[in-house]
């Protein structure tokens, strides 16, 4: 739709790209008629950073932590798809205790990027007290982070062949008492949110996306699931070693903003199963191949996808034998799920904006690479 296009007693307003609901430097045109929006249009490049650029320019071992800023919510996962994209062009596999290491990293920033979008969304919708209950088992996430990686948020941890240094003394023990109050307290998570009246009514049938639309426009990740839509790449392509543990898929065919606020609940729940079955059985032996200093693949295209807590991220390099890659490109989720907020919106109060974006769960610097 076009200014052009406007009819007498519509209008257009801006929200962003400085504003509360975007969580980040997003600009969305909006076309209304009173409260009713007649369309949408996302203005994207505020944040354009030219990240698959500046990869052509780096070493495959140091362009992989570049990642780290794009979905700085799942920056271990980031790391992690690039690494095994290298390591399918080496044809070398990271040693078991590496994979377990992996797999805990993953669930443990799954974990940690929920609580986030759990505490935030309360506040989106009015609530300040979920916030500090969500970051106080986040905050013990971070350090076990800062203790092993040295860093709490754009780590830079997974490496081609495995990780780089080996767990911190305390991790078994401080993830077991992480575990143990986290699932001491979940039952909160539902005392303050799930079952409030004013969440209830913003949420069911609230931002309704079909199956069908979910498909068309690439959604995956959570968004994708609570339309029906099965697309855990973890079940699907499994990687490092998630065939092995036992978790369900979590899916919901309701495809509106509850949904999406179920789901997140249940992976969490999904994420402490896997950590459970693998803290007690992290492997001896070596937590890193040893690789040369400057790493060239051979001649090619390599693939791979792993599961970020908001779905699906792929990692495309050609390489032409150089010490760098040639090109370089991200399928990042929240690219394609930030398509979905079109068909939400249409015909949508603009006081329903908000919870629909809360439920997307976007990171703006995925999308603008």
């Amino acid at each position: 739709m076009e200014t052009k296009d406007i009819k007498r007693d519509e209008f257009v307003i801006n929200v962003g790209p400085q504003h509360p609901s975007t969580h980040g430097v997003l600009r969305l045109e909006l076309w209304l008629d009173g409260e009713d929006i007649i369309d949408s249009k996302p203005h994207l490049g505020y944040i354009h950073r030219g990240i698959e650029k500046m990869s052509e320019a780096l070493g495959y071992k140091q362009f992989i932590y570049l990642t780290s800023r794009m979905d700085y919510l799942s920056a271990h996962m980031n790391n992690q798809a690039c690494s095994l994209a290298i390591e399918k062009g080496l044809q070398v596999e990271a040693p078991p205790r590496a994979q377990v290491i992996r797999v805990l990293m993953a669930e443990l920033s799954r974990l940690a990027s929920h609580q986030l979008w759990w505490g935030a969304l309360g506040l989106d919708l009015g609530a300040v007290s979920p916030f500090f209950y969500a970051f106080r088992e986040r905050e013990m996430i971070l350090e076990i982070f800062e203790e092993t990686c040295g860093s709490r948020l754009t780590m830079n941890y997974i490496t081609p062949g495995g990780v780089i240094n080996d767990l911190h003394p305390d991790f078994v023990k401080k993830v077991k008492k992480l575990i143990e109050q986290l699932k001491g307290n979940l039952h909160e998570y539902y005392q303050l949110l799930t079952g409030n009246v004013i969440l209830q009514a913003r949420t069911r049938g609230v931002g309704k996306l079909t199956a069908e639309d979910a498909i068309s426009l690439g959604c995956t990740g959570p968004v994708a699931r609570a339309s029906g839509v099965k697309c855990d790449v973890r079940k699907l392509h499994p990687y490092d070693g998630y065939d092995k543990v036992e978790f369900e898929e979590v899916l919901n065919d309701k495809g509106d903003n509850f949904a999406r606020y179920w789901l997140r609940i249940e992976e969490m729940k999904q994420s402490i199963h896997i950590i459970e079955q693998l803290i007690d059985n992290i492997p001896e032996g070596s937590y890193r191949e040893k690789l040369k200093g400057i790493v060239k693949l051979p001649a090619g295209e390599y693939y791979q996808r792993v599961e970020t807590a908001r779905g699906e991220l792929g990692v495309y390099i050609v390489s032409d034998g150089k010490k760098e890659p040639y090109r370089v490109r991200f399928r990042t989720p929240n690219f394609s799920n930030l398509n979905a907020l079109r068909p939400m919106l249409k015909g949508a109060k603009i006081g329903d904006m908000v919870s629909m974006m809360a439920t997307l769960d976007l990171i703006i610097p995925d999308i603008d690479r």
